[in-house]
């Protein structure tokens, strides 16, 4: 692209540094109109500090932008929508107990009346194909319906160009298909589109170009429809990348046991477990898909000890422990990873030192007559920053100055270093590069060959074809009865998460 009239937002020379470490340097990329421009990187590569500055989140401390031909440097989100940028945040930023209508108002600068908004969002929503009652309370939508509500809200302000965060994370196939057919018209319309995703192949299917990105500094720009998804991670990455390596071994015998289990959701939007039944022998893996919000948050709690139940409800190695609390499962045997990694997996303001000993205390000893140990709490801390290439300064770090990628590995390893013979995850490698991705995949299949049982409760459909043995899907809050997972195909699958999605299938084809 050359000459202003064919860019939409030129990017020269963008440069962020942190304490400690260099966020962007030296960035420089075009998007034009209508174009869905990819960025890629791995976690920690610059991708968020790079939408934020173009967004007025952060303040660059150099570097130049131009929309549309004219100096552009927003002092914040405000004067960015106003200059026609748009985003939509991988986290919800939506009010559960207000409607789809009050929502939509919060985000606008001057909203109109609530029947007049009611009425512009039901038209916007039916000319992009994202059915939408502006009257539903947000607490009662599905995780793809209120992405709907944060797409409707920038539509309804015109904007140039649509900034897009992970945002398939949380939507079934059938559920990506309309998004993406909402993302052709918006780019055929004219606006133009800058789509952060670890998904490969949607970044194939979807974008007209790429930049990619590595440790800050731009090292690549291609156009992904011509490349490989591998060719993409690696590119990303630097280095060639292994799938993961599975080896054939005979399954022991049952570690885990779960019968009519029917627990209350603890979050008053949340969803209630109805009669519940599975089991998972040791080296066995048994994946369990969903969209957001049927139930995910609420089995691991009941399966972690966070919540408890009768007593024979849950079995680990034949004994019953469903009214033991987390410690005792620990005990036990059973180690749990939960999907929110800040303030449920770690605690944001300890070190990584200190979140290592909050869950390795009961299997790791390192707690004794009361008395922490803490050479061997670093030890250990040190053990799993190592063991998973836990990208941090040191152990001393507190949690939340890691990239969610890096937290990601240093929360799974925490849990997969103690020995365990059984693993429950939630969402293992949510929001985390392809490089980490397969490491943490891989470390799920070794510690199966090494005889443990593992649940892996994820909205990634390939990660659960590519690494479990079994695989059901929660709806409402019930189970389906599991099935072998060779052989089941991406719209079976689907179908079994869909639920109210279902009858959507025929009417959209697969990007």
């Amino acid at each position: 692209m050359t000459g202003t009239g064919e860019v939409l937002l030129r990017i020269e020379g963008l440069t962020k540094a942190y304490p400690g470490v260099v966020a962007n340097s030296d960035v420089s990329f075009a998007v034009a109109p209508g174009e869905v421009h990819a960025l890629l990187g791995e976690n920690g590569a610059g991708k968020s500090t790079l939408v934020k500055m173009i967004y007025g989140l952060v303040k660059p401390d150099s570097g130049t932008m131009t929309l549309r031909g004219a100096a552009y440097a927003p002092s914040k989100p405000g004067v960015a929508r106003q200059q026609g940028v748009a985003m939509v945040f991988q986290h919800f930023s939506l009010f559960e107990a207000l409607n789809v209508a009050e929502n939509v108002a919060l985000g606008m600068q001057n909203p109109p009346g609530m029947r007049t908004l009611a009425s512009r969002i039901r038209q916007v929503s039916q000319d992009y194909g994202l059915p939408l009652d502006p009257d539903r309370l947000v607490g009662d939508l599905s995780a793809g319906e209120r992405q709907r509500v944060e797409i409707i809200r920038c539509l309804l302000q015109d904007p140039k160009l649509l900034i897009m965060d992970e945002p398939t994370s949380v939507l079934t196939p059938q559920e990506v298909d309309i998004l993406f057919q909402t993302l052709r018209q918006l780019s055929a319309e004219g606006t133009a589109i800058l789509y952060i995703s670890h998904k490969l192949e949607e970044i194939r299917a979807l974008c007209d170009a790429a930049t990619i990105l590595r440790r800050g500094k731009v090292v690549a720009t291609c156009t992904p429809r011509e490349k490989s998804a591998r060719d993409l991670a690696e590119m990303m990455v630097g280095e060639t990348l292994t799938p993961p390596a599975r080896s054939a071994k005979a399954k022991g015998a049952v570690a885990l046991e779960v019968s009519g289990l029917s627990v209350p959701s603890p979050n008053p939007f949340g969803t209630s477990l109805k009669n519940i039944g599975f089991s998972v022998q040791k080296g066995e893996i048994l994946g369990i898909a969903g969209v957001a919000g049927n139930g995910q948050d609420e089995l691991l709690l009941a399966l972690s000890g966070e919540v408890r139940t009768a007593r024979d409800r849950i079995r680990i190695n034949g004994e019953g422990c469903g009214d033991a609390g987390p410690n005792e499962r620990r005990r036990a045997g059973l180690v749990a990873a939960p999907e929110e990694r800040l303030g449920h997996a770690a605690a944001p303001d300890m070190s990584l030192t200190e979140n290592a000993l909050l869950s390795g205390a009961v299997r790791k000893g390192l707690v004794s007559r009361g008395f922490i140990d803490w050479a061997a709490t670093r030890a250990f801390a040190g053990q799993i920053v190592d063991g998973f290439d836990v990208r941090t300064p040191g152990i001393w770090v507190a949690a939340r100055a890691l990239s969610g990628g890096n937290l990601q590995k240093f929360v799974v390893g925490r849990e997969l270093s103690q020995a365990p013979t059984v693993v429950v995850v939630n969402q293992p490698t949510w929001g985390v590069d392809a490089s980490a991705a397969a490491a943490i995949r891989q470390a799920l299949i070794d510690r199966a060959a090494e005889g443990a049982a593992v649940v892996v409760i994820s909205q990634d459909l390939d990660e659960l074809l590519e690494i479990t043995d079994r695989f059901a899907a929660l709806n409402g809050g019930r189970l389906t009865e599991p099935r072998p997972t060779q052989g089941l195909t991406v719209e079976e699958i689907g179908l079994m998460m869909g639920g109210a999605h279902g009858m959507e299938v025929a009417h959209h084809v697969h990007p």
